[in-house]
């Protein structure tokens, strides 16, 4: 599939939840974010790679943005000061002991103006659950300074190896404690692939490095990418074409509405 059937495939849809798995979720989402389990737990020390990564380009000096804070545990390894996060979820984070440092909480990256500029911008084991990460990217290319970066950390999804260890790990204990198959809860959650998202990256940005923790990308369990030098033009188009797409479904309804 080339670049412009990828595009046209966002936003996604996200599949809907058969009752016996809603009835459980959020309490199982929180208890998984904050480690509350002995897998989930496991996972969170393995997810350390993920933190340490985009920490590495943590500073004092350097204003941030982070996409998909969850419970604010990216801050436990950041040096900086200036934080801005954006967290749809305010359960996630609102009892976190990193709350009072950050600035500014959004619920939405649109929420934020152009005109707010920040040296880096970071994300979390986040981009796979975006249903319109490409939107997404392409407002980061907005928002960063000159020389800044985009650093991007996420778990290997639709490689073997990822689908192998959450299997045998959390899906094993998922099945043990409800008796239901872990997989619907990673098809709902995990909306894009690994690949996926570095063909966005890819397109967004003229220099796009990656880390793995494995052997190859077939045999890793996650990646680690820092984007720089976006390419603002195809960031603006797109955006442009998302709030075209917007207005024509508003007039659409509100002609169906009028009939």
């Amino acid at each position: 599939m080339g670049m412009v059937g990828i595009l046209n495939g966002f936003p996604k849809k996200r599949l809907e939840l058969p009752e016996d798995y809603k009835i459980i979720y959020e309490k199982y989402y929180i208890e998984n974010r904050n480690g509350k389990t002995k897998m989930s737990g496991a996972s969170q020390f393995m997810e350390r790679w993920l933190h340490r990564k985009i920490a590495k380009t943590s500073s004092t000096e350097r204003r941030t943005l982070e996409i998909g804070a969850g419970t604010l545990n990216q801050l436990k390894y950041e040096a900086g000061a200036l934080y801005d996060v954006v967290e749809p979820f305010e359960l996630l984070y609102r009892d976190s002991p990193e709350y009072h440092r950050v600035k500014n909480f959004f619920k939405d990256i649109s929420e934020i103006s152009s005109g707010e500029k920040y040296d880096r911008i970071t994300s979390c084991a986040c981009f796979e659950h975006i249903l319109n990460l490409p939107e997404v990217i392409a407002k980061t290319c907005m928002l960063l300074n000159n020389g800044g970066i985009l650093c991007t950390s996420i778990p290997n999804e639709g490689r073997f190896l990822w689908t192998l260890g959450w299997k045998v790990t959390t899906g094993g204990e998922f099945r043990r404690r409800y008796g239901l198959d872990y997989g619907v809860i990673m098809r709902y959650e995990h909306v894009n692939t690994a690949d996926e998202i570095e063909t966005i990256l890819k397109y967004f940005y003229k220099k796009v490095r990656m880390k793995i923790f494995g052997i190859n990308k077939t045999l890793a369990l996650y990646r680690y990418y820092e984007s720089s030098m976006p390419e603002l033009e195809k960031a603006k188009e797109y955006i442009s074409k998302v709030k075209d797409i917007e207005m024509a479904q508003k007039r659409h309804i509100t002609k169906l509405q009028k009939k």
